[in-house]
């Protein structure tokens, strides 16, 4: 059986949001393509035609491409005729005030107003724009969304349960002295506890072997801190995933990211991965052992 391509065409005023759009549609697993020129979308689908892997693709194409409407509506009739792809053009429409608040909010230009007025611009663009607004199947007027609500709107109309945006956890350790990690959204330092570096027996171990672990949590100031991480965490990563974020990455350093926070990482990834996905990482636990081996 022919596979069934399932193609969405961005488009709309300048400045509504295709940008975030777009981005949206790749996080929902579609191949996507910015400033696609209408005249190569033919021989573009025939490609996609022969891949095996690809079949759901968000194209973006606007005024940026100044033969735009001498030929994109009868392509565009051509494809909706195609019986092997399912098409949709997603059209993102905001106020004329409010597009010109954001032109001059980001200080660019309109595209069709390089030496005048972005209104100007804004109203031949809309004029011009009218009979592909008019084929949209989907419309999205922007003007009081803000991007996370855009990218939920998308995801509502075109996001199935296999696609959907899930939220997830990222718990890592790392050591202070390699310095913060950049993806860090969640830094906690536990330098202050008793460290298993100065006991001959543990330096070599790290908080993923049983001494070591056992070592780092048995004082009474590791409970305690451990207890109120916990109960810092686990009422705000509801609101984490409500903001729309994929993922939240949880950092906990010691000195050198082999003993205390690699303990703490493994028993938080363990206990918050009760209720969210969770995945556990250790930046720096091999790092002393490279060294001695270098040297």
């Amino acid at each position: 059986m022919d596979k069934k391509i399932h193609l969405v065409i961005v488009t709309g005023m300048s400045g509504a949001g295709k940008t975030v759009a777009i981005q949206s549609f790749e996080d929902l697993g579609y191949f996507t393509m910015d400033n696609m020129p209408p005249a190569l979308l033919p021989k573009f689908l025939e490609l996609i035609r022969s891949s095996r892997d690809l079949d759901k693709l968000a194209l973006v194409v606007d005024m940026r491409s100044r033969s735009f409407f001498s030929e994109i509506i009868d392509i565009l009739d051509d494809i909706e005729s195609a019986d092997d792809i399912n098409f949709k053009i997603l059209f993102l429409d905001a106020t004329d005030s409010e597009l010109v608040a954001r032109y001059k909010e980001t200080r660019r230009s309109h595209p069709l107003a390089v030496d005048g007025r972005v209104l100007d611009g804004i109203h031949k663009e809309r004029k011009l724009l009218a009979p592909l607004k008019n084929m949209s199947q989907n419309v999205i007027d922007t003007s009081d969304l803000t991007p996370r609500n855009l990218r939920k709107e998308i995801t509502d109309q075109f996001g199935t349960q296999e696609n959907q945006v899930h939220f997830r956890v990222e718990v890592m350790s790392f050591g202070f002295k390699y310095g913060i990690p950049l993806d860090a959204d969640l830094v906690f330092d536990v330098r202050f506890l008793p460290n298993p570096y100065y006991l001959p027996e543990l330096r070599n171990q790290t908080g993923l072997d049983p001494d070591v672990y056992q070592y780092v949590m048995q004082h009474e100031e590791s409970e305690e801190f451990y207890q109120h991480l916990v109960g810092l965490l686990r009422p705000i990563l509801p609101g984490y995933r409500k903001e729309g974020k994929s993922v939240l990455t949880i950092a906990i350093g010691c000195t050198g990211g082999q003993h205390r926070s690699t303990a703490f990482a493994k028993r938080l990834a363990e206990d918050l991965g009760k209720d969210w996905p969770v995945n556990q990482s250790h930046r720096d636990k091999d790092r002393r052992k490279e060294t001695v081996n270098r040297s």
